[in-house]
């Protein structure tokens, strides 16, 4: 099974390159069993996403279209929820 993992940014925000890189590296320890997508709320079609899943503020990580993380977590957490999900 593999996990989808979105990582909802802007390029306005100094927390969101966190973000990005603990999914990187938790895409290295997880291999095929994440997806990880990176969506920059300045595209529409990824503010509307953000919109429908009820995203407030950014950096935001959703696993499977439910928010798991607001802000950016450790490698630790975000690897555990997402091996909890396989």
């Amino acid at each position: 099974m593999v996990v989808k993992v979105e990582v909802f940014t802007s390029d306005s925000c100094p927390h969101c390159p966190a973000a990005v890189n603990v999914a990187n590296e938790a895409k290295e320890v997880l291999g095929d069993a994440a997806d990880i997508i990176i969506c920059n709320i300045g595209s529409e079609e990824n503010r509307q996403k953000a919109i429908s899943l009820g995203i407030m503020a950014v950096p935001t990580i959703a696993i499977d279209d439910e928010i798991a993380f607001v802000g950016a977590p450790a490698l630790d957490e975000l690897v555990n929820k997402v091996k909890s999900l396989i």
